[in-house]
């Protein structure tokens, strides 16, 4: 199997063109949930691929309105290539949307779920343990904390999720970046951090929140909603045994359309199983 077996062809992919601006990418990260848009320009030659446009670009440049500036060039791979040589592109470069381009021409998009699809349906390995291939690292939140200041939590430890834990520090649900991009509104030029500071003896208070219904982080020109976490998390936690295989637990995250799943031994939550790490089964 190859990437042209894989991939969403350009007839299915959503772009945006450039001239355009941020405005048209929110609301589709925000309508499809998907990380990142494909950027084209149509000149002389036709169509020709310019990079992508991710959520991250948007929060970290939000003074910048401009579809051209907010692109940012991406590595691209071939419809010849083999999964074997998508999946290490994956795990070095970290993208999560691979563009399919020859000559300079957009032919498609393969992601990591059209390659946890392949091991889900058996087209590559699946029989590997999960137990070795999960992230022993796990990012964790309260359930009772701001969504604002989880967001921050998700942003500090540059990961898409967090697994909940309520007052008795056991697993209850789970955060992802998708749910935060759901409720969040990118605003222009913000800079009066407002009259209304939250109070100094606040417990989640941190300098520049501003306390206005919704919080915002002025900085980042931001506005997520200050209720907490357990009103936006999944509470329908899927876990797996080390035992599962690549292929089970692939099969559980395309059914739950989910993109992490805890680890657990016993009760004890003990990893994560990212799509990405059931990757390391093709390589």
């Amino acid at each position: 199997m190859n990437v042209a077996d894989a991939m969403t062809p350009r007839s299915d992919v959503v772009t945006v063109e450039i001239p355009g601006t941020r405005g048209d990418v929110l609301e589709y990260l925000q309508d499809r949930g998907f990380s990142s848009v494909p950027v084209i320009r149509i000149d002389d030659d036709g169509e020709q691929f310019r990079g992508l446009v991710t959520r991250g670009s948007l929060i970290e440049q939000p003074d910048e309105d401009q579809l051209a500036l907010l692109t940012r060039e991406v590595p691209t791979i071939t419809r010849s290539a083999s999964l074997t040589d998508l999946a290490e592109l994956v795990l070095d470069s970290g993208e999560r949307r691979v563009p399919v381009v020859e000559d300079g021409e957009l032919l498609g998009i393969v992601t990591v779920t059209d390659m946890v699809r392949a091991i889900a349906e058996g087209e590559s390995d699946g029989e590997t343990t999960v137990g070795g291939l999960a992230t022993r690292e796990i990012n964790t939140v309260y359930q009772a904390t701001p969504l604002p200041v989880a967001e921050r939590e998700l942003s500090y430890a540059d990961v898409a999720y967090a697994v909940v834990l309520d007052d008795d520090g056991r697993q209850t649900g789970m955060l992802t970046e998708v749910d935060i991009i759901e409720v969040a509104h990118v605003v222009q030029g913000e800079s009066d951090p407002g009259d209304a500071v939250a109070n100094q003896d606040d417990e989640w208070m941190w300098e520049g929140i501003k306390a206005v219904g919704s919080r915002s982080i002025p900085t980042l020109n931001v506005e997520i909603p200050s209720t907490a976490v357990s009103e936006f998390m999944s509470e329908d936690l899927i876990t797996v045994p080390k035992t599962r295989t690549a292929r089970e637990t692939a099969q559980s995250m395309l059914s739950n359309d989910i993109e992490q799943i805890p680890l657990l031994s016993g009760d004890e939550l003990v990893g994560i199983v990212r799509d990405v790490d059931l990757l390391e089964a093709l390589v």
